[in-house]
């Protein structure tokens, strides 16, 4: 049967969107360089027309001008064509990859949620209040603790604090009393005059002898007698 039918042949792989764009791309650059050579020759008939004189001649060149112009509104409507189809295939790929985008979001998202899920087995409300209240009591303990090694040793804990007052007053007068009891001549010099703010007293400078000699206490020296007398 395989002789006679042949086989069946395996098709391959749809082309993709990026074959198709490239493939339709090299035809429009195709037909973009033939009608730049159409406009090329154009520009010669036109050259050609504008010198030739009316007649035949000319108007056997404006005949092959409008040919040409025809294959080149032929050739521009088959690159319209190919712009539109290149302009689909953009749409579509743009439409793909934005599918893939929110598959791919999708599943990081299925994994994260999936993860979140395990680790909320592992982790319950109920052991963090627990946990709290731990801790909560062990501060308390703490705090006592530290209060019964601060305790002071040998000091009454209901001292009465007017008691205290009334004891500091009493300190006070015995003080003052010991101070206004000792004698005057005990008690250190005070400058009477420096607490009148008077000034002081002006001083006036000792006469000096003319020949200005002193001895050792500061007093005018003797005039020794001469040798002869």
């Amino acid at each position: 049967m395989k002789k006679i039918f042949g086989a069946k042949k395996d098709k391959g792989p749809p082309p993709s969107i990026q074959d198709a764009t490239e493939r339709i791309n090299k035809r429009g650059e195709t037909v973009d360089e033939k009608i730049k050579k159409l406009d090329e020759e154009l520009a010669r008939y036109k050259e050609q027309i504008r010198k030739t004189r009316p007649g035949p001649s000319q108007e056997a060149i404006k005949a092959r001008a409008i040919r040409l112009l025809k294959h080149k509104r032929m050739y521009e409507e088959q690159r319209n064509m190919l712009y539109n189809q290149t302009y689909n295939l953009d749409q579509v790929a743009f439409a793909a990859d934005g599918l893939k985008d929110a598959q791919q979001t999708m599943n990081a998202m299925k994994a994260a949620n999936k993860e979140l899920k395990g680790m909320m087995k592992t982790v319950k409300i109920e052991d963090i209040d627990n946990m709290q209240d731990e801790m909560t009591d062990l501060m308390d303990v703490s705090n006592e603790i530290q209060e019964t090694l601060g305790r002071s040793y040998n000091i009454p804990d209901d001292v009465d604090e007017e008691e205290l007052m009334g004891e500091l007053d009493a300190l006070e007068s015995d003080m003052e009393f010991e101070s206004a009891a000792v004698p005057s001549y005990l008690q250190p010099e005070t400058d009477f005059d420096a607490d009148l703010n008077l000034p002081a007293a002006p001083t006036r400078p000792a006469a000096v002898p003319a020949g200005g000699q002193e001895d050792e206490l500061g007093l005018p020296a003797v005039p020794r007698a001469s040798l002869r007398s």
